[in-house]
């Protein structure tokens, strides 16, 4: 069997699947640009205290959307095996248990904000910052639940419903910027805070909307009864938490170093801040379009494992790994080609764009790096053997990434260029290691 016809099959259901996702997540990074570009034009200030919050954010949002992200490989088994009424049940158990973690997560980031002061950040900046965070703790249990219901939209293979829903809200939002970021049309001018409203409506409105279609269109009726019908249960309930808990703390680890290099970039100044900001945006480009393949991926993979399909399982895994290097080979040349004008884009302070184009070489290595442990995460997330993403998380981006920021940011010397080549150290070190145990994980379970 030659190359392209062993995985012919493979390449079209990741694109079937992974095309929507990618779409919503291509609309959320237009999203994240425009809130960028008009926060960055309104005032530099105010783009500097949206990447604190933001970085900071980010920590909490993957730790509820990565626990979520553990009914993915239940949902897609029992959609192999044909148990609608039983992925209901996973549905309702799934949406009480992360309600309950997104509602623990807001409580320790209101702690956070009681001590906002001590985190080393501009003095200017607190009074932009304290607003904007509440207004971002406020969206915390939205994207909880809208985030269990597209796992089970992705876990069915019907991954245009969330896609559109995204983008109906993301045009919304963006509406809603320019109308109270800059006062438009008589409104007041609000600033970062008018952002943050916007983005907070924008979220509440996904949730209601996706909860609304699982219960109402017809199509769904017997996931929708099999939720009605189907109490919690210990075995559930311990069946979700035991798949959901390393996948979230390890979105958390992974996300958490990332906020910690946010707070360094704050110690070495606004300047820095701002900059950092920028790099994040444009780097989100390439994580939420591979990670919209990481997503295929684990739905796919999860088919298999229901199915007990080990040699299934690493086909498709290879197959979206090649769909990723294609990826990363098409975002690069796109940084490499527009990198001034992307970054202009953000603002028009000559020192900021100065700074974010010396960034552009470790902006390029994290896009393999990154591509590369996404995939292979996904893989193993879909085997539902996620115990082992535990550690290499720990590993790879605690041990190993936070001291490599600091040694290469600050020890070596290297600023904000050292911080941002940190990022490629931990990433490579996850790459290597998720490959390992999803090659082990097949290979044992094929003896």
């Amino acid at each position: 069997m030659g190359f392209l016809e062993k995985y012919s099959n493979d390449y079209a259901q990741i694109a079937r699947l992974g095309l929507p996702i990618l779409v919503g997540q291509v609309g959320m990074i237009i999203v994240g640009f425009a809130d960028n570009i008009m926060v960055g034009r309104y005032s530099t200030q105010a783009l500097a205290s949206a990447s604190f919050v933001n970085g900071v954010f980010n920590t909490a949002i993957f730790a509820c959307t990565g626990f979520s992200y553990g009914l993915t490989p239940l949902v897609g088994a029992l959609f192999s095996q044909k148990r609608k009424g039983e992925i209901g049940g996973i549905i309702r158990t799934g949406l009480i248990i992360n309600a309950l973690f997104a509602i623990m997560v807001s409580f320790l980031m209101g702690i956070l904000y009681l001590n906002v002061e001590h985190l080393g950040q501009p003095d200017e900046l607190l009074p932009i910052i304290r607003p904007y965070f509440l207004l971002y703790l406020g969206g915390i249990l939205p994207i909880s639940i809208f985030q269990v219901f597209a796992q089970w939209s992705w876990g069915i293979k019907n991954s245009a419903m969330p896609m559109w829903i995204i983008l109906g809200s993301n045009v919304l939002n963006i509406i809603g910027n320019w109308l109270l970021i800059y006062g438009n049309f008589g409104l007041p001018e609000l600033g970062l805070f008018g952002a943050g409203i916007s983005t907070l409506t924008a979220r509440w409105l996904c949730a209601i909307v996706i909860t609304c279609i699982f219960f109402i269109r017809k199509h769904n009726r017997e996931y929708a009864f099999g939720f009605k019908t189907t109490g919690m249960s210990l075995q559930r309930v311990k069946q979700i938490n035991i798949v959901s808990w390393p996948v979230s703390l390890q979105s958390t680890m992974e996300s958490a170093s990332f906020s910690v290099v946010a707070l360094m970039a704050g110690w070495l100044g606004a300047l820095e801040l701002a900059s950092f900001q920028i790099f994040i945006v444009i780097s989100t480009l390439g994580f939420c379009i591979y990670y919209s393949i990481g997503s295929a991926i684990a739905v796919l993979v999860s088919n298999e494992t229901g199915l007990g399909d080990r040699q299934g399982q690493r086909r498709v895994a290879f197959a979206g790994y090649h769909i990723m290097l294609m990826l990363v080979i098409a975002a690069s040349v796109l940084i490499l080609a527009l990198n001034r004008y992307l970054i202009s884009a953000f603002t028009e302070d000559g020192p900021v764009i100065a700074m974010t184009l010396t960034l552009i070489f470790p902006l390029l290595l994290y896009q393999v790096g990154d591509a590369t442990q996404i995939t292979f995460a996904n893989a193993l997330r879909g085997t539902s053997n996620v115990l082992p993403m535990l550690w290499i998380a720990f590993v790879s981006y605690l041990l190993i990434g936070i001291p490599s920021s600091y040694l290469l940011g600050f020890t070596a010397g290297l600023g904000l260029y050292g911080l941002i080549l940190s990022f490629s150290v931990s990433l490579f070190t996850a790459a290597v290691l998720f490959l390992y145990f999803f090659l082990r994980t097949t290979r044992m379970k094929n003896r």
